[in-house]
Protein backbone atom coordinates (compact mmCIF):
# COMPACT_ATOMS: atom_id res chain seq x y z
CA UNK A 1 0.00 0.00 0.00
CA UNK A 2 1.55 3.55 -0.88
CA UNK A 3 2.63 5.81 2.16
CA UNK A 4 2.17 8.41 -0.65
CA UNK A 5 -0.79 11.16 0.47
CA UNK A 6 -3.30 12.20 -1.94
CA UNK A 7 -1.36 15.67 -1.59
CA UNK A 8 1.72 14.26 -2.68
CA UNK A 9 0.54 12.72 -5.99
CA UNK A 10 -1.77 14.86 -6.99
CA UNK A 11 -0.39 16.66 -10.43
CA UNK A 12 0.93 20.22 -10.32
CA UNK A 13 -1.56 23.12 -11.20
CA UNK A 14 -1.47 23.98 -15.24
CA UNK A 15 0.39 27.30 -15.38
CA UNK A 16 -1.97 30.20 -16.82
CA UNK A 17 -2.11 30.63 -20.39
CA UNK A 18 -1.94 34.38 -21.12
CA UNK A 19 -5.18 35.70 -23.43
CA UNK A 20 -4.18 36.13 -27.34
CA UNK A 21 -4.91 39.62 -28.69
CA UNK A 22 -7.44 37.98 -30.27
CA UNK A 23 -9.08 36.38 -27.79
CA UNK A 24 -8.47 40.10 -25.72
CA UNK A 25 -10.22 41.78 -28.60
CA UNK A 26 -13.44 39.85 -28.97
CA UNK A 27 -13.33 39.60 -25.06
CA UNK A 28 -13.67 43.61 -25.19
CA UNK A 29 -16.07 43.43 -27.47
CA UNK A 30 -18.48 41.06 -26.37
CA UNK A 31 -18.24 42.63 -22.87
CA UNK A 32 -18.93 46.18 -24.44
CA UNK A 33 -21.66 44.66 -26.21
CA UNK A 34 -23.60 43.03 -23.33
CA UNK A 35 -22.97 46.35 -20.96
CA UNK A 36 -24.29 48.05 -24.06
CA UNK A 37 -27.72 46.65 -23.84
CA UNK A 38 -27.61 46.87 -20.31
CA UNK A 39 -27.52 50.52 -20.61
CA UNK A 40 -29.97 50.75 -22.90
CA UNK A 41 -32.67 48.74 -20.08
CA UNK A 42 -31.76 51.46 -17.63
CA UNK A 43 -32.41 54.55 -20.23
CA UNK A 44 -35.59 53.34 -21.30
CA UNK A 45 -36.71 52.87 -18.26
CA UNK A 46 -35.23 55.87 -17.23
CA UNK A 47 -33.01 53.94 -14.56
CA UNK A 48 -29.41 54.53 -13.08
CA UNK A 49 -26.54 52.63 -12.26
CA UNK A 50 -23.56 53.08 -9.82
CA UNK A 51 -19.75 53.89 -10.54
CA UNK A 52 -18.70 56.72 -13.11
CA UNK A 53 -22.03 55.39 -15.28
CA UNK A 54 -24.04 57.00 -12.50
CA UNK A 55 -22.94 59.93 -12.71
CA UNK A 56 -23.06 60.00 -16.63
CA UNK A 57 -26.74 58.96 -16.42
CA UNK A 58 -27.20 61.60 -13.61
CA UNK A 59 -25.61 64.29 -15.83
CA UNK A 60 -27.22 63.17 -19.07
CA UNK A 61 -30.87 63.28 -17.83
CA UNK A 62 -29.92 66.92 -16.17
CA UNK A 63 -28.48 68.08 -19.16
CA UNK A 64 -29.63 66.13 -22.26
CA UNK A 65 -26.20 65.75 -23.58
CA UNK A 66 -25.80 61.94 -24.65
CA UNK A 67 -24.68 59.65 -21.83
CA UNK A 68 -21.81 58.16 -24.74
CA UNK A 69 -20.26 61.70 -24.39
CA UNK A 70 -20.78 62.29 -20.95
CA UNK A 71 -19.45 58.68 -19.51
CA UNK A 72 -16.24 59.10 -22.13
CA UNK A 73 -15.30 62.90 -20.61
CA UNK A 74 -15.70 61.57 -16.89
CA UNK A 75 -13.53 58.58 -17.37
CA UNK A 76 -10.17 60.98 -18.65
CA UNK A 77 -8.62 61.55 -15.35
CA UNK A 78 -8.66 57.85 -14.15
CA UNK A 79 -6.41 56.67 -16.63
CA UNK A 80 -3.54 57.70 -14.72
CA UNK A 81 -4.54 55.56 -11.90
CA UNK A 82 -4.75 52.93 -14.36
CA UNK A 83 -1.58 53.56 -16.06
CA UNK A 84 0.51 53.91 -12.30
CA UNK A 85 -1.06 51.02 -10.70
CA UNK A 86 -2.30 48.48 -12.97
CA UNK A 87 0.02 48.51 -16.39
CA UNK A 88 0.01 49.94 -19.71
CA UNK A 89 -2.11 47.16 -20.96
CA UNK A 90 -5.02 47.41 -18.32
CA UNK A 91 -4.81 50.96 -19.33
CA UNK A 92 -5.25 50.70 -22.85
CA UNK A 93 -7.62 47.96 -22.83
CA UNK A 94 -10.12 50.17 -20.85
CA UNK A 95 -9.08 53.19 -22.94
CA UNK A 96 -11.09 51.14 -26.44
CA UNK A 97 -13.66 49.68 -24.15
CA UNK A 98 -14.61 52.89 -23.16
CA UNK A 99 -14.75 54.66 -26.39
CA UNK A 100 -16.14 51.75 -27.55
CA UNK A 101 -19.06 52.12 -25.07
CA UNK A 102 -19.57 55.67 -26.04
CA UNK A 103 -19.70 54.78 -29.38
CA UNK A 104 -22.42 52.10 -29.09
CA UNK A 105 -24.49 54.08 -26.45
CA UNK A 106 -24.60 56.85 -28.92
CA UNK A 107 -25.59 54.83 -31.97
CA UNK A 108 -27.84 51.97 -29.84
CA UNK A 109 -31.38 53.94 -30.49
CA UNK A 110 -30.75 52.84 -34.19
CA UNK A 111 -30.11 49.27 -33.44
CA UNK A 112 -32.59 48.49 -30.30
CA UNK A 113 -35.68 50.04 -29.10
CA UNK A 114 -38.29 48.83 -26.35
CA UNK A 115 -42.04 49.53 -26.90
CA UNK A 116 -42.83 48.94 -23.46
CA UNK A 117 -40.62 47.89 -20.35
CA UNK A 118 -41.30 47.16 -16.53
CA UNK A 119 -38.77 49.25 -14.76
CA UNK A 120 -38.46 46.71 -11.77
CA UNK A 121 -37.60 44.41 -15.00
CA UNK A 122 -35.32 46.48 -16.26
CA UNK A 123 -33.64 46.77 -13.77
CA UNK A 124 -33.14 43.28 -12.93
CA UNK A 125 -32.06 42.15 -16.82
CA UNK A 126 -30.15 45.10 -17.14
CA UNK A 127 -28.06 44.18 -13.74
CA UNK A 128 -27.63 41.55 -14.61
CA UNK A 129 -26.59 41.76 -18.44
CA UNK A 130 -24.05 44.64 -17.62
CA UNK A 131 -22.77 42.28 -14.69
CA UNK A 132 -21.71 39.70 -17.04
CA UNK A 133 -20.78 42.27 -19.46
CA UNK A 134 -18.21 43.76 -16.71
CA UNK A 135 -17.27 39.85 -15.54
CA UNK A 136 -16.05 39.37 -19.29
CA UNK A 137 -13.86 42.49 -19.05
CA UNK A 138 -12.51 42.09 -15.73
CA UNK A 139 -11.41 38.57 -16.46
CA UNK A 140 -9.03 39.91 -19.52
CA UNK A 141 -7.48 42.58 -17.32
CA UNK A 142 -9.75 44.94 -18.37
CA UNK A 143 -12.86 47.68 -16.96
CA UNK A 144 -14.72 50.38 -17.62
CA UNK A 145 -12.46 52.96 -15.96
CA UNK A 146 -13.63 55.08 -12.90
CA UNK A 147 -14.53 52.81 -9.82
CA UNK A 148 -14.21 49.86 -12.09
CA UNK A 149 -10.43 51.07 -12.14
CA UNK A 150 -9.99 51.38 -8.06
CA UNK A 151 -12.00 48.00 -7.79
CA UNK A 152 -9.80 46.41 -9.26
CA UNK A 153 -6.62 48.21 -8.16
CA UNK A 154 -7.79 47.19 -4.64
CA UNK A 155 -8.51 43.42 -4.96
CA UNK A 156 -5.24 43.28 -6.36
CA UNK A 157 -3.70 45.25 -3.91
CA UNK A 158 -5.57 43.93 -0.89
CA UNK A 159 -7.43 41.11 -1.84
CA UNK A 160 -10.58 43.05 -1.61
CA UNK A 161 -13.38 41.64 -3.79
CA UNK A 162 -13.86 44.16 -6.40
CA UNK A 163 -17.58 43.29 -6.92
CA UNK A 164 -18.72 43.92 -3.05
CA UNK A 165 -16.27 47.35 -3.45
CA UNK A 166 -17.94 48.35 -6.12
CA UNK A 167 -21.40 47.72 -4.53
CA UNK A 168 -20.78 49.56 -1.98
CA UNK A 169 -19.74 52.91 -3.95
CA UNK A 170 -22.53 51.98 -6.38
CA UNK A 171 -25.58 51.75 -3.68
CA UNK A 172 -24.07 55.63 -2.13
CA UNK A 173 -23.84 56.93 -6.10
CA UNK A 174 -27.41 56.11 -6.70
CA UNK A 175 -28.60 56.97 -3.17
CA UNK A 176 -27.27 60.49 -4.17
CA UNK A 177 -30.06 60.32 -6.98
CA UNK A 178 -32.49 61.67 -4.70
CA UNK A 179 -31.96 64.79 -4.96
CA UNK A 180 -33.08 65.04 -8.38
CA UNK A 181 -34.93 61.45 -9.06
CA UNK A 182 -38.18 60.26 -7.25
CA UNK A 183 -37.65 57.56 -4.84
CA UNK A 184 -38.92 54.81 -6.31
CA UNK A 185 -37.27 55.22 -9.31
CA UNK A 186 -33.78 55.31 -7.05
CA UNK A 187 -35.22 51.45 -5.06
CA UNK A 188 -35.43 50.03 -8.77
CA UNK A 189 -32.04 51.63 -9.56
CA UNK A 190 -30.79 50.00 -6.11
CA UNK A 191 -32.40 46.97 -7.44
CA UNK A 192 -30.04 46.79 -10.75
CA UNK A 193 -26.89 48.02 -8.74
CA UNK A 194 -27.53 44.76 -6.41
CA UNK A 195 -28.30 42.52 -9.50
CA UNK A 196 -25.29 43.75 -11.44
CA UNK A 197 -22.93 43.45 -8.27
CA UNK A 198 -23.84 40.01 -7.18
CA UNK A 199 -22.96 38.61 -10.61
CA UNK A 200 -19.19 40.58 -9.87
CA UNK A 201 -19.32 39.17 -6.28
CA UNK A 202 -20.31 35.55 -7.04
CA UNK A 203 -17.77 35.07 -10.07
CA UNK A 204 -14.77 37.57 -10.04
CA UNK A 205 -13.07 36.83 -6.33
CA UNK A 206 -9.06 36.29 -5.92
CA UNK A 207 -8.37 32.75 -6.07
CA UNK A 208 -11.64 31.56 -7.98
CA UNK A 209 -10.17 33.13 -11.21
CA UNK A 210 -6.69 34.77 -12.15
CA UNK A 211 -6.88 36.62 -14.63
CA UNK A 212 -3.64 37.03 -17.36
Amino acid sequence: MSSRSPAASAAPAPLAVPHSLTEDAVAIFTGVLLISVGVAFFTSAGLLTGGTAGLAFLLHYATGIGFGKIFFVLNLPFYWLALRKLGRAFTVKTFIAVLLLSLLTELQSQFLQFAQLQPLYAAIAGGLITGTGFLVLFRHRCSLGGVGIAALYLQDRYGWRAGKVQMAVDCCIVLLALWTVEPLRVAWSIAGAVALNLVLAMNHRPGRYMAV
